[in-house]
């Protein structure tokens, strides 16, 4: 079946939407951000940084797993933080393709005052690919792709095999053209509120989809760029790509039903107004994580423990999924068993960890509430 497609119609990308229908909602959602904001303004320094930080790392990974990719949450939050200049416990190496998604993150969310431009794009794109290849595919990189009309670039989602196609972008042939009248638009003054521009731009960049590879994760980049502009911070506290991964399914299916109606977006400005609502709620979760941390890592019996120590403490505040034993601390911190049993001793000795109660080798440990919840 044949559709004609949202940038096929006449008055593309002229959009239309309600007013009324998203007066009250966008009302809600800005004050929210605005009560965010300010209750994070009230905070020290140091935990404003460890609260971009997790909120950056999040965001990174989510979009990436948006588009199946899964980052390693040690190295996006270990590169993040040499990036940002923020000092915390645990870091380690990162590889390359995780080093160019966070440059794009970064430079999309801590310059977000400077325009976009077609060099930005061709970069955040290139420092995404930096192989030319995406998985065991040769793709066209740093430029516009360049795919015949017989072979159409189709938004998809689903595993191979079950793929499903959502809609067809334009011809490469408009790609030069949709993309300056995107960009002049994106850079421009206007009138319209800075919550309903993020997202147009969402969805006008993803209507395009004018690369190979990386159209979803570069969309929620500019997506958050344009965030960063109406929060008129570098700072970020909530993740929207975090929500949207959570709602993945809706995500696509109101995209979808987008593509093959009207200009006139309403659906799909109420859906984006109410998912940024949604990420605010999450974000509560995030920061008293956060909080927590600070809290632990400011205790002064945690000085001078060695960078195992650090990585593994960093793990069990982030949750540790299982039994905490020594064998798997010796596995992911890559030391003997020895040297694991010795580490986890002197963190008994500091009334940092405590025996579960069980014997012998599976014998779990746990963090002592008490330590870092009290002031």
């Amino acid at each position: 079946m044949s559709y004609i497609y949202i940038y096929q119609l006449k008055d593309w990308p002229h959009f239309q939407w309600d007013k009324e229908a998203i007066t009250e909602i966008l009302a809600d959602v800005r004050f929210r951000q605005g009560r965010l904001l300010g209750s994070m303004e009230s905070l020290s320094f140091n935990l404003q940084d460890e609260a971009t930080l997790e909120t950056l790392t999040l965001d990174v990974i989510k979009s990436s797993e948006i588009e199946g990719e899964i980052l390693n949450h040690d190295q996006v939050r270990s590169s993040i933080a040499r990036r940002l200049g923020i000092e915390v416990a645990g870091l380690i190496p990162a590889d390359r393709n995780v080093e160019g998604i966070v440059e794009m993150m970064l430079d999309a969310t801590q310059r977000y005052t400077q325009p976009l431009t077609t060099d930005c794009l061709f970069g955040w794109q290139t420092s995404m690919f930096p192989t030319g290849f995406s998985g065991m595919y040769k793709i066209v990189v740093g430029n516009w792709r360049n795919n015949a009309k017989d072979d159409p670039m189709q938004v998809v989602s689903g595993g191979i095999g079950r793929e499903k196609v959502h809609f067809q972008a334009p011809d490469a042939d408009n790609l030069d053209a949709e993309m300056n009248q995107f960009i002049n638009w994106f850079n421009s003054e206007s009138t319209i509120d800075p919550i309903i521009k993020a997202a147009i731009a969402h969805l006008w960049f993803i209507t395009i989809h004018p690369f190979d590879d990386g159209n979803g994760r570069i969309a929620r980049a500019i997506n958050d760029m344009q965030l960063a502009r109406a929060d008129e911070t570098p700072r970020r506290f909530y993740s929207m790509s975090a929500q949207i991964r959570t709602e993945r399914s809706a995500y696509y299916d109101i995209l979808e039903r987008t593509q093959k109606g009207a200009t006139d977006i309403t659906e799909w400005i109420i859906w984006f107004i109410t998912c940024l609502s949604r990420a605010l709620n999450a974000t509560e979760h995030t920061l008293a994580t956060v909080i927590k941390k600070a809290k632990f890592w400011n205790h002064p019996v945690t000085k001078d423990l060695n960078d195992r120590q650090k990585l593994m403490l960093n793990k069990l505040l982030d949750g540790f999924d299982g039994k905490f034993t020594s064998s798997k601390w010796g596995k992911i911190a890559r030391c003997s068993h020895d040297t694991a049993i010795r580490d986890i001793q002197n963190l008994i000795d500091r009334n940092i960890l405590v025996n579960d109660g069980s014997g012998g080798r599976s014998t779990g440990y746990l963090l002592k509430e008490k330590f870092y919840i009290e002031k």
